[in-house]
């Protein structure tokens, strides 16, 4: 019988999961405060929800108030890798995550896809929770660039991979509603990080892959 060293046995048993928990900077929400404010908001507009002809109205304030709570709090979560066990090399990619955002100078929404990609290393992450992981950096006031940004250097400090890809598509409602009125207009950034940013046949499958709408 071949004896086994210690250092074999261990070589030989699968890693388990690495967890790291996502927490959101603390931030004191007072929505009666937030309340407040919006009804003062309203009344400055010549909007006022305290009518007898507005009765509609009455709840407004309070609604505004919860919608963008809701919308500025980002909900921690594990961000959960395996070990790639079986030496995968090549692109994982999930694209059409949905984007929903809010632009931070105007507060009006702006919302698409995003296409994240990643060439693993040693490591190979539950698919979640990239999802989960553009949607926590999206729940705060943004610019689509520096979200785009972010969410690549977030994964490539966590992951650890080979290359990051990072593409994110956008229809920003503080250009289609207001201002230019530009209906149907698209905003496109990208953020590539390690050999798909320096290895030209790597950058291109990945653009390619983000752009194929037969898939």
């Amino acid at each position: 019988m071949t004896a086994v060293h210690d250092e074999d046995a261990l070589a030989l048993e699968p890693r388990a999961p690495q967890r790291v928990r996502i927490e959101a900077a603390p931030r004191p929400v007072d929505l009666v405060a937030a309340e407040h404010a919006g009804r003062l908001f309203l009344k400055a507009l010549g909007i006022d929800p305290d009518a007898a002809d507005t009765p509609d109205l009455a709840r407004t304030p309070r609604r505004f108030a919860e919608a963008f709570a809701e919308l500025l709090s980002p909900e921690p979560f594990d961000f959960t890798t395996f070990a790639n066990s079986e030496g995968y090399d090549e692109l994982v990619l999930i694209r059409d995550i949905p984007v929903r955002s809010l632009c931070e100078h105007h507060l009006l929404p702006f919302t698409g896809v995003a296409h994240v990609a990643y060439l693993p290393g040693d490591s190979v992450v539950g698919l979640s929770k990239i999802p989960r992981m553009v949607d926590h950096y999206a729940r705060r006031p943004q610019t689509q660039e520096r979200l785009t940004v972010q969410i690549a250097d977030a994964l490539a400090a966590r992951l650890q991979p080979r290359g990051i890809g990072v593409v994110v598509e956008a229809a920003h409602s503080c250009m289609t509603l207001r201002g230019a009125r530009a209906t149907g207009a698209m905003t496109t950034t990208s953020a590539l990080r390690g050999i798909l940013r320096d290895d030209a046949r790597s950058r291109a499958e990945f653009f390619a892959l983000a752009a194929d709408r037969t898939r």
